[in-house]
Order: structure tokens, then C-alpha cells, then sequence
């Protein structure tokens, strides 16, 4: 009985976030617009689900917050993944799926590695800023891996005079990646702090 009450207990925890997820895609507040990319604090519930309920539950809602990229790809509300689409459908996959799920699994890992060694809510905040870290990484990694050499990412390249991967990913996230991750660590680790301690009482 105790272990359907935990399992009951953690579907709903799980299905909360994926809720907040889906509303904040639905209001406007899981992407936002700015340029070619989309400025994306999807990665706040991730990152709250991968610290409070590990890293499993970090891959899930990476795959929900991928799976959200890969509508918006298949609809034309990105242009930069829509364009991908019509390249490579199995790569622009990848890209936003694969990618985010290994990053809410990451960002589990890191959680659950830093909860053995720091004791004090520091490691929160580091734990959520992981997310959207290893998010600008693994999806603009991949871009360059699998689209760089493509006549789109080469025009956004001449565009913002960049001659290399590394610069071409630095130029194009820019302040955008900067606010992410304030927006995430702050958000994402004190939500997490809050509903951890619940869970514990």
C-alpha cells in the first residue's frame, strides 16, 4: 500500500510539471521569440523535476519540453527548426528531442552528485542552472554537428560575421543564453528548495 501510495504520489508530481509545461508553451511563456531562436524557459520545470525528483524525471520532462520544439517545427512556429525539418527530419528530431531529454537527465545526475557533497541551498541554484547551460550546449552542439555546413546556418553565420562553430553559437545566443540561465537558476533553484523541503516533511 505504501509503494502505490509513492507511485500515486510522484505520477502526480510528474504530471503537475508537465502541466506547467504545457501552460506555459500555451501562454507564451515557454518560448519566446528573439531572432532565429527562442528564448525557452521550458527548462525551469525540467530543472525542478530532474533536482526534487531525479534524474529520470528530468529525461521525461526534457522529452515534453523537445517533443513541444518538435510541434513547433512541424507547424512552422520556429523558422530555425522548421528549416532544419525540411533538411533532416531525423536530425531536427534529435535536435529537439534527444537533446533536451539527455539534458533534464544531466541535469538529474549533477543534482543528485551535488546532494552528496554540499549540504547548504547553494546547490540548488547550481543544480538549475545546469539546465539551461547544458541546453545552449547540446542544442547548439548539435546544430553545428548535424547543420552547420547547411546554406541556412552558413547565411546566419555571414550574417553575424561569424567564422567558426564557436563563434557562430556564441554570437547567435548572446544575451538571450545569458538571461535563460539567471531566469532558470533563480527560478528553478528556489522552487525546487521550496518543494523539496515540502516533500520532506
Amino acid at each position: 500500500m505504501k509503494q502505490s501510495n509513492s507511485t500515486v504520489k510522484y505520477m502526480t508530481q510528474l504530471a503537475l510539471l508537465i502541466a506547467v509545461q504545457i501552460v506555459m508553451k500555451l501562454i507564451g511563456l515557454g518560448m519566446v521569440p528573439v531572432g532565429p531562436l527562442k528564448m525557452s524557459f521550458l527548462t525551469v520545470p525540467v530543472a525542478i523535476g530532474a533536482i526534487v525528483l531525479g534524474p529520470l524525471t528530468g529525461a521525461i520532462l526534457g522529452g515534453v519540453f523537445g517533443l513541444i520544439s518538435f510541434y513547433d517545427a512541424l507547424t512552422g512556429a520556429s523558422v530555425m527548426t522548421g528549416t532544419f525539418l525540411s533538411i533532416s527530419p531525423v536530425h531536427t528530431f534529435i535536435l529537439c528531442v534527444v537533446t533536451r531529454a539527455l539534458m533534464g537527465w544531466l541535469t538529474g545526475l549533477i543534482a543528485s552528485g551535488l546532494q552528496k557533497v554540499m549540504k547548504n541551498n547553494f546547490r540548488y541554484f547550481i543544480s538549475a542552472l545546469a539546465a539551461p547551460l547544458l541546453n545552449t550546449v547540446l542544442f547548439m552542439g548539435y546544430i553545428c554537428l548535424a547543420f552547420y555546413h547547411t546554406d541556412y546556418v552558413q547565411s546566419l553565420c555571414t550574417a553575424l560575421g561569424a567564422t567558426n562553430p564557436i563563434m557562430f553559437i556564441i554570437l547567435l545566443v548572446g544575451v538571450q543564453g545569458l538571461i535563460e540561465a539567471i531566469a532558470c537558476s533563480l527560478v528553478g533553484g528556489a522552487c525546487a528548495k521550496g518543494i523539496d523541503v515540502v516533500i520532506k516533511k
